[in-house]
């Protein structure tokens, strides 16, 4: 028997788990698992995902869904995936980085994207699937690129309305270096903590702040202990669904193509949510006593390009990595 379990956390991950009798495509099992909470945009595309599965698998494919961090930790599943386990999670450039692929960090950086189509152009890229196939060497094996987490905007306690307004602002942010060093460039103390944790530590003033796409911070409720949501858009975070590479290559061709197609599909089905949900989550924020600033984002921007020159990324990365990835994915005229 094998065993496969999906988990996805806070945009940041996925763990699918399959259960497989050994030479048969049929018979197979898969427990979805995330941080995300029931009605998220994501959640919802995790059951369109679930549903395009078992139809492609004329129902051979079996999914479990378990929202709300059920299922543990994203790095304890990368951890297990790395060890051999059977999973696949959601996870972002930032936290590639830190598993050896250090280039795929910059997708995480500051202000990077301008537009989602300058995402979908890069992910199209060569250099892209250049970068993909280094992950593969590392045990990982992306399986889909294409959803939509959102815009990350900060929610706080004061309001900020100039990038000078971060200064000394104690935030949560993930927890890894991409994060953590991209809010230090703004001038605020990064706070890495699990999302689950984040409301306690508003209310007792461990944080100040709380960065997040806009359907994450309004189904955490943490704007009942933070009034202040500014618009600032300093992520554009796609995200990628990645499991272990030996075990992607244990699946038969017909598992794997149903994974890749089905994920694709419900990416799109993700994307159409997540842009309709945008103005729907600002006009309840306002409705729920929440003060939305909207800010000059060319100022917030120019204070975080720094970021791109910092030396803890620069002595790791390619020569030039910043440059060439502005040309990949800026479309030719």
């Amino acid at each position: 028997m094998k065993k496969i379990v999906l988990m996805c956390l806070a945009g940041l991950f996925c763990l699918v788990s399959f259960t497989a009798v050994a030479g048969a495509a049929k018979a197979v099992e898969i427990s979805i698992g995330y941080e995300n909470h029931p009605g998220e945009p994501f959640d919802l595309a995790i059951h369109k995902w679930a549903e395009l599965i078992e139809a492609k698998s004329k129902g051979s494919i079996k999914v479990k869904i378990y929202p709300s961090s059920q299922l543990g930790s994203k790095n304890e599943i990368m951890d297990q995936m790395l060890a051999g386990m059977g999973v696949i999670t959601l996870a972002d450039g930032a936290f590639y980085a830190d598993r050896g692929v250090v280039d795929l960090g910059i997708t995480f950086g500051p202000y990077l994207f301008s537009t989602w189509e300058q995402a979908w152009t890069l992910i199209a890229s060569d250099w892209w699937k250049n970068q993909l196939g280094l992950l593969e060497k590392k045990g990982l094996k992306v399986v889909g690129a294409n959803w939509i987490y959102g815009d990350r905007h900060t929610l706080s306690k004061r309001p900020i309305r100039t990038p000078d307004d971060f200064n000394g602002l104690k935030i949560r942010v993930p927890n890894n270096l991409i994060q953590v060093k991209g809010m230090e460039v703004m001038g605020a103390t990064p706070t890495p903590l699990p999302l689950g944790e984040v409301y306690t530590a508003l209310q007792t003033g461990v944080v100040d702040a709380v960065e997040n796409p806009l359907p994450v911070l309004y189904n955490g409720k943490f704007h009942e202990v933070a009034k202040y949501l500014t618009l600032d858009a300093h992520i554009k975070n796609f995200t990628t669904l990645v499991m272990g590479t030996k075990f992607f290559n244990s699946l038969t061709k017909e598992q794997q193509q149903i994974l890749l197609d089905t994920c694709i599909e419900a990416g799109k089905f993700n994307n159409q949510l997540q842009q309709k949900l945008a103005s729907e989550m600002i006009a309840k924020f306002k409705a729920e006593g929440v003060t939305v600033i909207e800010v000059d984002v060319n100022k917030f921007k120019a204070k975080a390009q720094k970021f791109y020159s910092l030396p803890d990324f620069t002595s790791k990365w390619s020569k030039g990595l910043y440059q060439t990835v502005e040309k990949v994915m800026t479309p030719k005229k």
